[in-house]
């Protein structure tokens, strides 16, 4: 399984969007600062779950142009 899911940070109030296999292993990494644009602390506010990583990629490209529709 796939998942697609949206992280707000506790510090900044942002959001973040990304997709993997293992969802509470990946919130966890990023929590630990395993990457410098994700060090914040998150909170999962969303997640959907696919059969295959090609439905949950096109799900993550479709938040993340829509997010950056909203900005524009």
């Amino acid at each position: 399984m796939f998942h697609v899911y949206v992280l707000k940070s506790q510090k900044a109030g942002r959001r973040y969007v990304g997709s993997c296999e293992n969802l509470e292993t990946r919130v966890r990494r990023h929590n630990l600062g395993h990457s410098k644009a994700t060090r914040h602390p998150w909170t999962s506010i969303h997640s959907e779950t696919f059969c295959n990583r090609a439905d949950a990629t096109k799900k993550e490209r479709y938040y993340k142009v829509r997010s950056r529709s909203r900005r524009a």
